[in-house]
């Protein structure tokens, strides 16, 4: 059976394709250590390491006798998320936990760079479907059956090429996410020094000048503290509740909307905001009130499950219930949305301890958490600073979802050879200038 462009199908073991089974153990966690990947760790063709479990020294040592994972091997999920992979980078010292399998190319006919983009091909998905076992909990791939995958094996410098396309595009996603990562930690750390601690106005109460700032900005913070509900906060500063300053609308009952076809909305769940887009989302009809509908920008608050705060950059959808969009008239988006999570750790910690199986929090909860509001002054010269870097992470994460969109139009194509690589690199110059 051969593929559109006239290439050959193997199996992957007759590809040269091997499978490493995991150690059907799991470690005691380390404070410190080698990271134990796990399945929450397999995120779009990556390995994400926050959030990983360590294990100390000796522990990773026993786990990786039987497979220790090397560079370009792919590791795939075999119970659960079943189907899911990563490629794992170069460099990383990792071992991987159970339900986890490697699949690792000789480099004969299938090379391990193009093997991470076979295994996300509509092909590769097309052989999970034939071979999953459906469990009661969770649907399964058994070890013997992945090596017996056939899938489209094009000449080693097709193989070579399309792999250069796809990593081309993957890498300008990470490089956007990374430059994101960082200006967002440093806003972060502004937001926290001007007005969580407050280091201007200390830093003037005991005689110093404030750092990182010029003697007009300096000028507009007071030079001492005074009492109020908050705790000491600067003298003439305010402080009021988290939903004064801000609305939290929210969402609705979405299959009172069902989708009619016409021009409808991808519904936005905690698991769309999680993700960052709206691929594969439930639909629902766009009769719903203006107010209701997601747009690139805002700001987006669950407020049961995960409690997750982030601006949302993927496209236009419909807000759904245990989701708030949070908005305001009166102050910058920088500002709400810094607030908002810098109340994340309590709102987290209250909604873990209620005796429910989803946690969440309640308007009251919004209340309680208190602002500590500047002078109009403060807030503009912040504005200057935050405002930019804000604009720059809604502008950079539109690029990484239209740079993914590209990516994962591309790949099945070229993988089946629908796409030809003279047409796909046209494509890439347009999307990367």
């Amino acid at each position: 059976m051969n593929s559109e462009a006239g290439w050959g199908r193997l199996t992957l073991k007759a590809a040269g394709v091997s499978l490493i089974d995991c150690d059907h153990r799991t470690p005691a966690a380390a404070v410190d250590g080698f990271p134990y990947i796990a399945i929450p760790q397999l995120r779009d063709g990556h390995i994400a390491l926050d959030g990983v479990r360590r294990i100390s020294e000796n522990d990773f040592i026993e786990w990786t006798k039987k497979l220790s994972p090397q560079t370009d091997d792919v590791i795939v999920v075999r119970r659960c998320n079943s189907g899911e992979g990563a490629h794992v980078p170069s460099g990383l010292k990792c071992a991987i936990g159970q339900n986890l399998v490697v699949l690792r190319a000789d480099g004969k006919k299938v090379l391990p760079q193009y093997l991470r983009w076979l295994v996300r091909g509509s092909e590769w998905w097309g052989e999970v479907g034939k071979y999953i076992n459906v469990g009661a909990v969770f649907d399964s791939l058994r070890c013997r059956d992945i090596p017996l995958f056939e899938l489209p094996v094009p000449p080693l410098p097709e193989q070579r090429e399309i792999a250069g396309v796809l990593a081309a595009i993957d890498d300008r996603i990470t490089l956007l996410r990374e430059t994101n990562a960082t200006l967002e930690a440093i806003a972060q750390a502004l937001f926290k020094s001007w007005f969580v601690d407050f280091d201007p106005v200390r830093a003037k109460q005991e005689g110093r000048a404030p750092e990182g700032m010029d003697e007009a900005t300096a000028a507009l913070f007071p030079d001492s503290l005074e009492e109020s509900e908050l705790g000491l906060v600067p003298k003439g500063w305010l402080v009021q509740s988290l939903d004064t300053i801000a609305a939290f609308l929210n969402g609705l009952a979405l299959q009172k909307f069902p989708p009619t076809g016409d021009d409808d909305l991808p519904v936005i769940k905690i698991a769309q905001l999680r993700k960052g887009d709206s691929v594969g989302a439930d639909q629902a009809s766009r009769s719903i009130k203006p107010e209701y509908i997601v747009k690139n920008g805002d700001v987006l608050f669950s407020w049961s499950g995960s409690l997750e705060v982030e601006i949302w950059c993927g496209g236009e959808g419909a807000l759904n219930q245990h989701l708030f969009k949070v908005t305001s008239e009166t102050f910058p988006k920088w500002f709400y949305f810094f607030w908002t999570r810098h109340h994340l750790a309590d709102f987290r910690q209250t909604a873990a301890s209620k005796a429910t199986t989803m946690g969440h929090i309640q308007r009251g909860h919004l209340t309680a958490a208190k602002v500590c509001i500047p002078t109009a002054a403060v807030l503009d010269a912040a504005t200057l600073v935050l405002g930019p870097i804000i604009e720059m992470l809604i502008e950079h994460s539109l690029q990484a979802q239209t740079l993914a969109t590209l990516r994962d139009t591309l790949l099945p194509r070229l993988i089946s050879g629908q796409l030809r690589l003279p047409e796909s690199v046209d494509k890439l110059d347009e999307a990367l200038p």
